[in-house]
């Protein structure tokens, strides 16, 4: 890992571009070059970018689906256990356990374990939280949330190489690229 100017570790390197269009050429670009640890940062969303990035469609629906069908067998698991086997008590002749009457429960138990594995996988795969950001010290990128066009490409990518990533960001047509320095540990 490279060092910054100040001796800190090298986060990754900012470049800026002056348009959607320059910016999604770029990113096109930035991913046929084989990067993968890198990040674009618009000021309103731009049709295209994720393709142009390349970036793959989420595993958290899975995981939601998952969560779900664990709290509905949970929930029949607890009403079974609990009704047929550890205390058993036969009301008006009727079954220690049949499925109708568990319904509700088991499907409040879906809807619980389904909501909390989409919120706590969303927080997971999106690697959160992370309270502040290398590209958050840069005055330049305080334009992201105006009229900037910005990629941050990762030092910790197998494909970065200070020199040869700067040039290409350079080459891509950035009107400026800075160095990130990560925070102090």
């Amino acid at each position: 890992m490279s060092a910054g100017a100040s001796g800190r570790r090298l986060f990754g390197l900012l470049a800026e571009f002056r348009s959607p269009e320059e910016l999604l050429q770029a990113c096109r670009q930035i991913r046929d070059a084989g990067y993968r640890s890198w990040d674009a940062h618009t000021p309103f969303p731009v049709h295209g970018l994720e393709a142009a990035m390349g970036i793959r469609h989420t595993v958290l629906p899975w995981l939601v689906l998952c969560g779900g069908l664990a709290g509905a067998l949970g929930g029949l698991l607890l009403q079974w256990w609990t009704n047929a086997l550890d205390y058993p008590l036969i009301v008006s002749g009727k079954p220690l356990w049949s499925l109708p009457a568990n319904i509700p429960v088991a499907f409040e138990m879906t809807i619980l374990l389904s909501a909390v594995t989409a919120f706590f996988g969303m927080f997971a795969l999106n690697r959160l939280p992370r309270f502040s950001h290398p590209a958050f010290r840069s005055a330049r990128f305080r334009r992201a949330t105006t009229d900037g066009f910005f990629v941050t490409i990762e030092a910790d990518d197998p494909r970065f190489d200070v020199e040869g990533t700067e040039q290409l960001l350079r080459s891509l047509g950035a009107s400026a690229v800075e160095w990130l320095e990560d925070e102090e540990d």
